[in-house]
């Protein structure tokens, strides 16, 4: 991150210092004395570290290089310093930052492994697959010479053959409803935008919807393309949904806040261990800030995610909706190897406009701890009761129109929603748990596969939906055919949760994709549902 490019890294030199008496030894066939060493690093580095170091270098057993052992303490140091310090080996390095970059290369599609077969789902406009053919409701039999179908092959392998270098090519084995006969292809991989904006979609006549799924690249630019989406089609108020999101580039999180922020407000601050602060501001051309906010945050809301929620309730700036975030606010910066690999070691804290400490508290080395942390609010009842939740007076404090905020890790929202589980029956449990549901959204999808495709706006799915008026008891009788027998009284109790579902699902096959999901499951979203009864009210 930009912003943070100018902390020092001593725990960077001090690994390198290291390592650095065994390698030049290595390399050119000879120790470097604890004399040379003391010129090196100064005599305060001359301790039983740099000499195990050198020891294992020159003496262990079994021949080991230099990035092996670096690949052994670097690790080893980091965990022992907080929960977000860590090392990304070369060969993950690709997968961990791909995400974040905006693109990758490859053919196209979205699909989803149901009952071991590969279904394509949606093709993306004017990409690799849709120009060589491939459709909805595709399966893809072969890749290659490899047969997928059946084979209980993991997912990241099927995404390891579709994927390739740019300009490469993959044929494909297809089995197309109504064709009798394999259908083959040949598709030439291309650069495939990721987008982090999931939906953008009207919920109600003024009320859009966003759903930010992480803060990447392209985040800001997104954000800014949905919002002029929106406001064509009406938008005078934004639901800006966060739950999930466990965060990203911090650029793109002050960029995005800046949209909402009149001039001249504080969005976030780090301060590193010598108490040095590099302070936001917003520069007052945002393009949004006459519009009514909501945002949606959860327990796996984290990181930019939380500066976000965090910059715009401190500035009074809309109103925060969910449950408690889950308080990263431990600022790292990357720094690259020559291998490929790269550490990310912690160097500064995030605080809100208010002065709040994000993250959440740990004990150093202890990951086991923190990694319970969300299972113990659980057990404490903290996902359904705002009053299971406890905050020290010390940590208060006060936005500018008087309301009061807490620190001590994460972002209390200021409306909580706990979490629901009251219409969910063992029914629902056996036929979303053994993904009977999910299947006979598919099975439903490739029947309906012409009105979907023809569909040219959210209505008219939903007017296909009206006038199939046997979809659920097609889905009951399904469900009892894959060995769920209908208990009615628990259908009845988890009806409108299961219609829903089976709405959204088959509604995402269609070309409006999550935007369609979202569109058809908010009925049962209660966070969904008072962020609009909110904004309804504040007209």
């Amino acid at each position: 991150m930009k912003l943070l490019q100018k902390y020092a890294l001593p725990a960077l030199v001090v690994i390198s210092i290291f390592l650095m008496g065994w390698i030049f030894g290595h390399r050119y066939g000879r120790q470097l004395t604890e004399g040379q060493i003391n010129i090196l690093v100064g005599s305060r580095m001359n301790d039983k570290l740099s000499r195990a170091v050198s020891y294992i270098g020159n003496d262990y057993i079994e021949p080991l290089t230099a990035d092996s052992i670096a690949e052994l303490a670097i690790p080893a140091i980091l965990k022992e310093l907080d929960p977000h310090s860590s090392y990304i080996p070369a060969r993950e390095f690709k997968q961990v930052e791909e995400p974040l970059q905006g693109e990758f290369d490859g053919i196209g599609i979205v699909f989803n492994m149901a009952t071991d077969t590969v279904i394509v789902l949606n093709v993306i406009p004017s990409g690799p697959s849709q120009k060589a053919g491939i459709a909805a409701g595709d399966r893809i039999i072969k890749v290659n010479d490899t047969l997928i179908a059946g084979q209980k092959m993991a997912q990241t392998e099927v995404m390891k053959r579709l994927r390739g270098r740019r300009g490469s090519q993959v044929e494909l084995s297809l089995e197309r409803k109504g064709i009798a006969e394999p259908i083959v292809v040949t598709v030439t991989r291309d650069a495939i935008p990721l987008h982090s904006v999931e939906a953008t979609v009207m919920l109600r006549e003024k009320i859009g919807f966003i759903r930010l799924s992480q803060f990447a690249r392209t985040s800001h630019r997104e954000i800014k393309s949905a919002i002029d989406t929106l406001r064509k089609q009406g938008m005078t108020d934004l639901i800006l949904d966060l739950r999930g999101n466990s965060g990203g580039f911090l650029d793109q999180a002050i960029l995005i806040a800046n949209e909402f922020l009149e001039q001249g407000k504080l969005i976030v601050y780090t301060e590193d261990r010598n108490k040095k602060q590099i302070r936001q501001h917003s520069d007052g051309r945002g393009s949004a800030t006459d519009l009514n906010i909501a945002v949606l945050i959860d327990e796996s809301s984290a990181s930019s995610s939380e500066i976000l929620a965090g910059a715009l309730q401190d500035n009074d700036r809309g109103t925060i909706i969910g449950r408690r975030s889950f308080g990263k606010g431990l600022v790292q910066s990357q720094i690259p190897f020559a291998d490929g690999s790269a550490m990310r070691l912690t160097v500064a804290k995030y605080f809100t406009p208010t002065g709040r400490s994000i993250q959440k508290p740990y004990i150093a080395g202890d990951e086991e701890q923190y990694n319970m942390d969300i299972v113990n609010r659980y057990k404490h009842n903290e996902f359904f009761s705002a009053d299971s939740i406890h905050f020290a007076d010390s940590l208060k404090f006060v936005t500018p129109k008087g309301k009061t905020v807490y620190g001590g890790g994460g972002i209390m929202p200021d409306i909580f929603i706990p979490l629901d589980t009251t219409n969910m029956t063992k029914y629902y449990f056996e036929v979303s748990g053994r993904n009977i549901l999910y299947r006979y959204t598919i099975e439903y999808a490739d029947s309906h596969r012409k009105q979907l495709s023809e569909a040219r706006s959210l209505a008219d799915i939903e007017r296909m939906f009206k006038q199939d008026k046997g979809m659920f008891n097609r889905f009951v009788d399904y469900a009892a055919k894959s060995g769920v027998k209908p208990n009615w009284g628990q259908i009845s109790t988890s009806r409108k949760i299961m219609e829903a579902q089976l709405k959204a699902y088959i509604a995402r096959n269609s070309e409006f994709d999550s935007s369609a999901f979202y569109y058809f499951i908010s009925p049962i979203d209660n966070a969904l549902l008072t962020a609009i009864k909110t904004l309804e009210s504040n007209d």
